[in-house]
């Protein structure tokens, strides 16, 4: 026999509410998970919530269990941790990292679950698939030795990246935004930090993370004569004009981009999905990635949160949803 569950839908272009669910029972190869947290990846499900996914791109837009369809009625979200509650014996009672949306019970293939490590705590775990995004953008560009690097966007991504940057010996990371108040975060993560225009000049590396025009043209500023800037913003049905003219050419300029949707190529053929989702949750150990989770709230909250969330008067960096 299956059950009921609850989940939040985007009903309409900033609209959303918490709807009954019927939850079948799991089949074989299949595991029942009850929802501890689940993360609110503040810029992308702010872009959801909108409606300002562009119509060419309601394909790569899909989270891996989205229900519904862009602009709405939509259920839509990607970092959950949960308990197993029935499948394989090796799982059950386990704690576990899904691409899930926002529900309080679901089934899904016991595949689609990684187990979390027993050092990592589950309401740290919700960062799993953003520390994942990290990783891809840290092998697609690594930093060398020493080098100066630069992450333009202190949101979750460009967070969790300086974090994992500020390991590689002798880097010196400088964390920018135009928020000073960003700044008390990134001496929790280990690194520097400046606005925009106080920000350090002649980087080895920059990484994009501000999903702005601004603050791509200030990357570009920021990077050394030949070195290179990673974009990993998401910009939804924005036009950004990107600055190639000046000395672009003479400075031997490189953009490029990085996305998470496939294993950066440097790794492509010793690492799955899976592989790279693990090495996210191993990473998870540290302490310090609990300065991303910087707000709390109860799952029946979600639809007088979300709009606060969407249009900045709820500051956020990753906001960690509790469940019953």
């Amino acid at each position: 026999m299956g059950e009921r569950a609850r989940a939040f839908w985007v009903t309409a272009p900033g609209l959303g509410e918490v709807r009954d669910v019927a939850v079948a029972a799991p089949g074989e190869g299949e595991v029942l998970v009850r929802t501890l947290y689940s993360g609110v990846s503040r810029g992308t499900e702010a872009l959801v919530f909108r409606g300002g996914v562009p119509p060419g791109q309601y394909g790569a837009m899909r989270a891996p269990f989205q229900e519904g369809d862009f602009p709405g009625p939509v259920k839509y979200g990607y970092l959950n941790v949960g308990v197993v509650e029935e499948g394989p014996a090796d799982l059950v009672a386990g704690v576990v990292f899904s691409l899930y949306p926002h529900q309080t019970r679901f089934v899904v293939p016991s595949t689609a679950v990684r187990r979390v490590p027993d050092d990592v705590p589950p309401g740290r775990a919700i960062l799993a698939g953003t520390v994942e995004t990290a990783v891809n953008a840290l092998w697609d560009a690594p930093p060398l030795v020493g080098d100066r690097v630069t992450v333009v966007g202190a949101g979750m991504v460009g967070c969790c990246l300086a974090r994992l940057a500020a390991g590689v010996p002798g880097t010196r990371v400088q964390l920018v935004d135009v928020d000073p108040a960003r700044a008390g975060i990134a001496d929790r993560l280990g690194v520097g930090f400046a606005t925009p225009e106080a920000a350090a000049p002649q980087r080895d590396l920059v990484f994009h993370t501000s999903a702005s025009q601004e603050g791509l043209t200030r990357s570009l500023e920021l990077v050394a004569t030949e070195g290179e800037v990673v974009e990993l913003s998401w910009y939804g049905d924005r036009e950004v004009r990107v600055p190639l003219g000046g000395d672009f050419h003479s400075r031997r300029l490189t953009v490029r981009a990085s996305q998470v949707g496939s294993v950066a190529p440097a790794r492509r053929g010793r690492y799955d999905h899976g592989d790279r989702l693990d090495l996210a949750l191993r990473l998870l150990a540290d302490p310090a990635f609990d300065a991303v989770v910087t707000g709390e709230s109860r799952f029946a909250e979600l639809p007088s949160v979300l709009p606060r969330l969407a249009d900045g008067s709820l500051p956020a960096l990753c906001h960690r949803v509790a469940y019953p």
